[in-house]
């Protein structure tokens, strides 16, 4: 094995720019101009200086015919980098009207995760074609990736990465790094990892590790042990950014059961992991459709879209709080007899979807964090509870007080105080249950959360309250 191995560059460590108004669409009357005076020098000239990111947030604002132009236009590097952060819309239609000799360099090029992210979406009559335009190596590469499991590692990580053998001194690492250079951009490796002939991981050497050691000391004597940072092919992807959030990792290596290093996840797939994670669950717990935390953005965002991720989830929770409809019919009677038990319902049941809501969310932040697991599940639910009790006592008596000052009648209030201490109780533990259960059975926590705790808590707490009022109240018995 050569003392030090190279794989592909991954462009997609790009430098990250400021926060602000993008330049492409600042720069777009400038652009818009040069294309329709057919002056591409100077649109050459100005693309140069916009950021690859700001060119592909831009794109939707550009015709089909000018998107081939700019595309073009763009620097051999840059245009892999602005492919990489296009959508898979915009990149199918700029694979369907390039020329094969203008494709296969950026699927050449491309970062290797990048890459097999894009094959994921493409047909099989689509693939094989690109395929047989590809280096056999790059083809190999996609496929290998494209072999390991939906949402675990082997999904996330890149097989671009630099490996040293052990017996080498750190002059000869650093002559090695120094003719890599000339091909790639080493700077954007934090860490070079040390290989056996196995290709088992034996360490890995930190960059500044390598340059301030003593020239003629050998790398395993300056290595760290990967055992701590070192992630399993198979291992799912919230255990990954766990890892990375523990340990503080910019990067971290890949390997199989034999401890065989295949690739390694970079600090930039795990925020883009973490976004999408995030994304996906904030729109769960609104209850529209995920689609895996892809983003909806209102610049490519259509009403087709907007309605089909919306609106199964909000006949769902229709259909369900039909039975709100029916408690209410079938305490008509009480209603009317007591026509002041209907000016606390509101706030009865907004109290207890806010409760259940706030404690919901905790618990399904501590699943995906894992501070909460089912190795302490009985503590966190005895903590909540606990604190489920004192909260019921507060509101309650706030309640009662409010109902007292607004009615006047000691009875009545004593209902709505009673009502609202059990509600926040049921709202806290119907928000702790559900996205435990729903974590056991294998679902994701967040799909049981917000309006569907909300509906069961607005059911179940008016049963509740009638319930209270016929025991208390002597007109109603």
């Amino acid at each position: 094995m050569a003392a030090l191995e190279t794989y592909k560059t991954n462009s997609k460590n790009k430098i990250p720019r400021a926060f602000g108004p993008s330049e492409f669409i600042l720069f777009l009357p400038e652009i818009k101009e040069f294309l329709a005076n057919k002056d591409f020098v100077s649109l050459k000239d100005l693309l140069k200086k916009i950021h690859s990111i700001d060119i592909a947030e831009g794109w939707v604002r550009l015709e089909p015919r000018e998107k081939i132009v700019i595309f073009k236009l763009l620097t051999s590097k840059k245009a892999v980098e602005v492919f990489e952060d296009l959508h898979f819309a915009e990149q199918s239609y700029l694979l369907s009207n390039l020329d094969n000799a203008e494709v296969v360099p950026i699927l050449n090029e491309m970062a290797p995760d990048e890459r097999a992210d894009l094959f994921k979406e493409l047909s099989p009559k689509v693939m094989k074609k690109l395929f047989s335009l590809m280096k056999k190596e790059e083809v190999e590469d996609v496929q290998q990736l494209l072999s390991f499991k939906e949402n675990t590692a082997g999904s996330l990580m890149t097989t671009d990465f630099l490996s040293l053998r052990k017996d080498m001194t750190a002059r000869q690492a650093i002559t090695w790094l120094q003719e890599a250079s000339k091909t790639r951009s080493v700077y954007r490796f934090h860490h070079l990892y040390v290989l056996d002939e196995q290709r088992r991981l034996l360490g890995f050497v930190d960059l500044d590790t390598l340059i301030t050691a003593p020239p003629d000391i050998l790398v395993k004597d300056i290595m760290f042990s990967p055992q701590m940072i070192k992630i399993h092919v198979d291992t799912p992807r919230q255990e990954v950014a766990q890892k990375f959030r523990r340990y503080d990792l910019l990067d971290a290596p890949v390997v199989d059961s034999e401890a065989r290093l295949l690739g390694v996840i970079t600090i930039d797939d795990v925020v883009d992991l973490i976004h999408r994670e995030n994304t996906r669950q904030i729109y769960e717990i609104g209850k529209m459709e995920p689609r895996g935390g892809q983003e909806i953005r209102y610049a490519t965002a259509t009403v087709r879209e907007l309605v089909q991720r919306r609106a199964g989830w909000l006949v769902f929770l229709l259909v369900f709080d039909f039975l709100t409809g029916t408690v209410l019919k079938t305490f008509e009677h009480a209603l009317s007899t007591v026509v002041a038990l209907t000016f606390f319902i509101p706030m009865l049941l907004d109290t207890g979807g806010n409760a259940g809501a706030q404690a919901s969310i905790t618990i399904i932040r501590g699943l995906a964090t894992g501070d909460v697991n089912f190795k302490n599940v009985w503590r966190v639910a005895r903590l909540e509870v606990l604190a489920a009790l004192f909260m019921a006592l507060i509101v309650g008596v706030v309640a009662l007080i409010r109902a007292v000052m607004l009615q006047q009648q000691v009875l009545v209030s004593v209902v709505v105080g009673l009502t609202m201490a059990f509600i926040v109780l049921l709202a806290i533990f119907t928000g702790i249950t559900l996205p435990i259960i729903s974590k056991r059975l294998g679902f994701d926590p967040a799909v049981l959360a917000g309006p569907i705790t909300t509906s069961i808590v607005d059911v179940i707490g008016l049963i509740i309250y009638f319930k209270i009022a016929q025991l208390f109240l002597p007109i109603l018995k």
